[in-house]
């Protein structure tokens, strides 16, 4: 086979295998076999360099970096829709609509209103062109590179498609994949994103590829702009880009009448808590393009749609004042002090303000009236102020400039938007936070020692580092409140077990900055050695599978740093494992299998069937998606994961299953 033939049918094939995988979820290949095909390609492509493609799917791994995001004009604008928040003023906008088209007969569509970021796809002879952001509707940002990554996006498409279209649609992280990103981020010492709409349009801007390529971000795709599209209605279009390779969710509806359009809207208001992504409302539209035409458009918006905006549950309170947290990495979080009020049944005193830019941005000042909701369901947030009650005496929000607990200068870098205490060895809250990450479950999980026993320890001057922990004398702990003798006894000896945990446990719970969880075990997989990981230079780091520039450079960072290399001595001679023990047998049973575990077992820990699981080849993941192998359920699991397996026909194994599986 001529090599030029041997690339395109490659392409072909891996094309059509990332539409039955991501689109129809109904893949034909294993991930293994998957990989295999796409690394022949990409070595094929590097050999022959003259047969590049930019909708190649070995374009979909990232890398290519845009220093600056050109701006193009849409080739047909992309409005904003009108809102409205009641069926009064929906039936309304139908009996305005009614007035236009006279006597004919019409209908709706009814879709869910997607909370992320809006974009525009342009196909030409079924190959990808490029994608804008919406930007102000006639003229968006061209994030092409980085939307290449996302597998939702078909980079070639399929079926009876017309020679050149747009079609629009909305980026968006599902909740799943938000909160996985986040506990990353915890992992590494930065701050969680805000929510997954922000984080989903932010991602877009990036200018590494690669890192784009790494976030859970989807596609759905909604509405076709075309000369001639050959379809007449919004519900046949949905159909039409379905048939083509793109991703449209089946929650769309045809609705004959106003009566059918309330029902759907009564149902997602109250069924909406169940989905894996977040909506903020229904898009209502005339179905027929013909109909759509006749309406036309406003300056902003199309007459034939509209927007019915879900009420969340919103309260007025005043704000009494600000105060300032510290979390473990230094970063500064204002807090709204608030009268209290209850909000979905709960009692709200507090809600977070995030940073100053929030605060100058919502304009608030001391003894405000303000709006309080809670966002996303579950963090209270405050939305605005309610001008017209604003009291006559109001103080202005002055964000400080020193560390609330120790004082020192706050320093704000360019690019962050939040304020940082860098005494990272002299702030309270930061030392007893490192100490409690140490501690933790997925770290070094030393029983009998909590996050309020390390406070108390740290306010009694008997530790002021993780190397304290290993020199606690019994008679030192005895007198101390809330310390029984066999809450003593317990404490010491966990710390005692606490020495045989592996070097990756350890590295982990040392709170390195970036150094999360999987990246430590990559680092004691390349240097067994504490010593060998100190002395690695930034090449050498960077060499290692996810080891990027910021990582490289924290570690060098950390590991030169004085104060650090006595508290690793320290480390050393308590007898912490510092070396990566590999074993003699190494088993790869469970190679390339991908599970999620839920629930409580009888004879293993969770973290125990875990490291199991790592051991034996496999991969955990934290949830279920199209990907996973087996469901590994203990008691007490949640419904929503066995209804997702369900789904996905995934098998749902009990303990006993997993050892008969792994022959244990």
């Amino acid at each position: 086979m001529e090599i030029e033939e041997k690339i395109r049918t490659l392409r072909e094939s891996l094309h059509e295998h990332n539409y039955l995988y991501y689109i129809k979820d109904s893949p034909e290949i294993s991930d293994y076999e998957f990989d295999q095909l796409l690394n022949t390609l990409v070595a094929l492509e590097h050999k022959y360099p003259e047969y590049f493609d930019p909708n190649s799917p070995t374009q979909r791994v990232g890398g290519g970096i845009t220093k600056d995001f050109k701006t193009r004009s849409h080739r047909y604008p992309m409005y904003s829709l009108s809102n409205t928040y009641s069926k009064e003023e929906l039936t309304d906008w139908a009996n305005r609509v009614e007035k236009v088209i006279g006597d004919a007969e019409y209908a709706f569509t009814c879709e869910l209103k997607y909370d992320g970021a809006s974009i525009s796809l342009t196909y030409e002879n079924g190959k990808f062109v490029r994608g804008l952001t919406r930007g102000d509707g006639s003229l968006g940002d061209d994030v092409s590179t980085n939307l290449r990554t996302l597998p939702t996006i078909p980079l070639t498409l399929k079926g009876d498609y017309p020679p050149l279209f747009e079609i629009r649609g909305e980026i968006i992280l599902p909740l799943d994949g938000f909160q996985a990103l986040n506990e990353q981020r915890i992992q590494r010492g930065e701050e969680p994103f805000m929510n997954p709409r922000n984080t989903a349009s932010g991602s877009l801007k990036l200018q590494d590829s690669s890192l784009v390529a790494n976030r859970p971000l989807e596609c759905f795709l909604y509405a076709l702009a075309s000369e001639d599209l050959g379809v007449d209605t919004q519900m046949e279009s949905l159909e039409k880009s379905r048939k083509w390779g793109f991703k449209v969710p089946d929650t769309a509806k045809y609705a004959g009448d106003l009566e059918e359009v309330f029902q759907y809207l009564d149902y997602w208001d109250k069924n909406r808590v169940h989905l894996p992504y977040e909506i903020d409302g229904v898009v209502i539209k005339i179905n027929r393009f013909d109909q759509q035409k006749i309406l036309g458009h406003t300056a902003k918006s199309p007459r034939w749609a509209i927007a019915y905006k879900f009420q969340a549950e919103k309260a007025t309170t005043k704000l009494e004042a600000v105060s300032y947290q510290v979390g473990r990495t230094g970063a500064i979080t204002p807090v709204a002090n608030l009268s209290p009020l209850i909000l979905s049944g709960t009692k709200v005193k507090r809600a977070s303000l995030h940073n100053s830019e929030q605060i100058e941005k919502l304009g608030l000042r001391i003894g405000d009236c303000v709006y309080v909701e809670k966002g996303g369901e579950i963090i209270p947030k405050i939305v605005g102020v309610v001008n017209e009650n604003r009291p006559e005496v109001t103080h202005q929000i002055k964000f400080i400039n020193h560390c609330p607990e120790c004082h020192s200068v706050l320093v704000k870098e360019t690019g962050e938007a939040q304020h940082y205490c860098k005494n990272q060895y002299g702030c309270p809250p930061q030392i007893i936070g490192k100490i409690q990450h140490y501690i933790s479950r997925k770290a070094m999980d030393i029983d009998g020692l909590g996050n309020e026993t390390v406070a108390l320890l740290y306010h009694q001057g008997l530790i002021s580092n993780i190397a304290d922990l290993y020199e606690l004398k019994r008679a030192a702990l005895l007198p101390l409140d809330r310390l029984a003798e066999k809450s003593v006894d317990n404490l010491i000896e966990g710390v005692e077990a606490s020495k045989k945990k592996p070097f990756s446990k350890v590295l982990f719970g040392m709170g390195i900055r970036y150094v999360g969880e999987t990246v430590a075990k990559k680092l004691v997989n390349a240097f067994p050695t504490i010593d060998l990981l100190s002395e690695a230079s930034r090449e050498q780091l960077i060499e290692v599978d996810e080891i990027g520039d910021r990582i490289a450079d924290s570690l060098n960072e950390y590991f030169v740093a004085p104060s650090n290399i006595d508290l690793i001595n320290r480390l050393k001679k308590s007898g912490v494992q510092f070396h990566n023990e590999i074993s003699s047998f190494s088993s790869d049973i469970l190679k390339d299998k991908k599970f999620v575990i839920s629930g409580v077992f009888e004879n293993i820990s969770r973290e125990e069937l875990k490291e199991k699981i790592e051991y034996l080849g496999g991969t955990v993941m934290g949830a279920v998606s199209a990907k996973t192998n087996y469901l590994v359920a203990g008691k007490g699991m949640g419904p929503s994961k066995r209804i997702k397996a369900e789904k996905y026909n995934i098998p749902v194994i009990d303990e006993a299953s997993f050892f008969e599986l792994v022959n244990i």
